[in-house]
Formats: C-alpha cells, structure tokens, sequence
C-alpha cells in the first residue's frame, strides 16, 4: 500500500444508490407529466375560444364603434367615493376582544 489506503466501493453498495436515483427520475419524470397534463386541461376547448373570442372583440371593438358620449358627472363620483370608503375601513381601528375567533 502506497501513500494512503484505497478501497473499492464494494459494487453491491453502489447498485442501490443508483435504483434510488432511478426510482426518484421516474418520480419526478411521472410528476412532470402529471403537472403538463394538468395544465393543459386547465382551460377546456371552450374556455380557450371564448378568451380568444374575447380578446378578439376587445382588439377590434373599439376600432369599429364610433366613441361614446362621456357619462353623467355624477356617476363619475362612484368611484371616488368607493376608494374613499375602502380607504376609512382600512385605516378604521377594531376592537380585537369583540371579534369572535378561536385563535385569539
């Protein structure tokens, strides 16, 4: 023996590693297929044309309608007065002993 002793990987040590890694590809493999299947039944057929349709209408719609006259004044306050109550409720203080929870 020289310098330091060398083993050999006893070949019976090494074969399971290897089934272990093979085993985990064809999980992730399987897992791979499982998620493209997935996400190419995640819209049907027709969800899929109804969106194209949509987009289509909302591409050329606006080139063939003649412009709309702008609405009423007081309906353009709508959603000021929206941002401004959703503005007051957040910044609203709660009495957390009042709200009924379990975790509390």
């Amino acid at each position: 023996m020289e310098g330091g002793s060398r083993h050999r990987r006893n070949p019976a040590l090494v074969r399971p590693n290897a089934a272990k890694r093979h085993l985990q590809q064809q999980q992730l493999e399987a897992d791979f297929n499982d998620k493209k299947v997935i996400a190419s039944t995640y819209f049907s057929i027709g969800a899929f044309l109804l969106l194209a349709c949509l987009m289509v209408s909302l591409l050329i719609l606006p080139l063939v309608l003649p412009p709309l006259p702008p609405p009423p004044s007081l309906l353009l306050w709508l959603p000021v007065c929206l941002l401004v109550l959703l503005v007051v409720l957040a910044f609203m203080p709660t009495d957390v002993r009042s709200m009924a929870s379990s975790y509390l």
